[in-house]
């Protein structure tokens, strides 16, 4: 990811810091969309939408445009990347697993996949983002300079590993927490070793068809985006350069989901009260640890600003920032996309604005 995606991705995270617990109030739609055009002014987004659930109400809203050549809008349902919000969807297959017995999740990854990373580094550790492996989307470059002698390369799902079994492990596993993609990539390959089908596919017949998620896919080496959306922009010899269209195989398991802000909704309303997990699963689902203090199994268990919890996933990839959060009873829920533009503006006071409003 480029230094201003992970600027912006990061903006969201360090949101959540608050420890006075307030009750919150009806949200106000105006300064949600205050925010969304905030986020537009300072040149951090081309386009933004995001659906908002407050209670029995629902609304969503917009801002900017869905090309800089066009002042056509931003679809209010468009598709868009939405990076490690992918993970979730990932996580939840393979508790859908360990839920049958077929897997176990404190097992061993080399007992399913032999020889693939250190034998001490167990399914659950991947999960939680404990197993050590080294992050091997830190060896590429995601920036729209970097990315754009690359950015149509397929790649596997082994050459991602290799990248970072390459490398020592960076801690002991079970030790420490650090984000790392190669971890959800390695699980992808889990969900294939024990299903017997392709990763997209095993998604597709366990969590989208059963949700009707119509407007979801895991697009492989597809470089487009099917379906009404936004695009995004980078500065590439100095020069604009439309970035929306790339090999999302880099990604794979980790992050290459293209979506809606309406089957999100509906993925982690159904996920959160329990519709695709058995019980003991679930409860592992948001199960943190002193060593994972913030962060489940393929989930972010996080404290709004006021202190309120709110549990979901953001994502970014070149392009495209996006975030998806719950409070645990689901009466407060938002899912927001943001098309990336060539401004240096900071993004924090907008995204400040819109979390506080929907959560506080």
């Amino acid at each position: 990811m480029g230094k201003r995606l992970l600027a912006t991705t990061a903006a969201l995270c360090l949101l959540f810091t608050g420890t006075a617990v307030a009750e919150p109030r009806q949200v106000d739609r105006r300064i949600v969309q205050e925010g969304l055009d905030e986020l537009v002014a300072v040149g951090v987004a081309t386009g933004t939408q995001v659906h908002v659930t407050d209670g029995r109400t629902r609304f969503s809203a917009r801002s900017g445009t869905a090309e800089n050549t066009s002042s056509r809008p931003v679809p209010l349902n468009g598709r868009f990347r939405a990076g490690s919000i992918t993970k979730t969807f990932t996580s939840t297959v393979v508790l859908q697993l360990a839920g049958e017995g077929r897997i176990e999740l404190d097992a061993p990854v080399d007992r399913y996949l032999p020889g693939l990373v250190d034998r001490r580094i167990t399914v659950r550790q991947l999960l939680q983002m404990t197993a050590g492996l080294f992050n091997y989307t830190n060896a590429l470059k995601f920036d729209p300079q970097g990315f754009e002698p690359d950015r149509f390369q397929s790649w596997t799902p082994e050459q991602l590993v290799a990248i970072s079994t390459a490398r020592p492990l960076d801690f002991e596993p079970g030790t420490r927490w650090n984000y790392s993609n190669t971890n959800y990539v390695v699980l992808g390959l889990l969900i294939e070793k024990t299903t017997g089908r392709s990763y997209e596919r095993a998604v597709e017949q366990r969590v989208l068809k059963p949700l009707r998620l119509t407007e979801t896919r895991f697009p492989g080496d597809d470089v487009e985006i099917r379906g009404p959306h936004a695009h995004s922009y980078g500065i590439v010899d100095g020069r604009t350069v439309d970035t929306t269209r790339f090999n999302p195989s880099v990604f794979w398991a980790a992050g290459d989901v293209i979506t809606t802000t309406r089957d999100l909704d509906t993925f982690y309303g159904a996920l959160l009260t329990g519709k695709l997990l058995k019980p003991a699963q679930q409860a592992e689902l948001t199960k943190t640890t002193a060593v994972s203090t913030d962060y489940g199994l393929g989930i972010f268990v996080d404290k709004a600003p006021c202190g309120v919890t709110i549990i979901g996933h953001t994502g970014g990839v070149p392009g495209f920032a996006s975030y998806a959060y719950s409070t645990p009873d689901l009466k407060r829920r938002v899912e927001l996309s943001i098309s990336a533009g060539v401004g240096t503006g900071d993004p924090t006071p907008a995204y400040g604005k819109l979390i506080n409003e929907i959560f506080c």
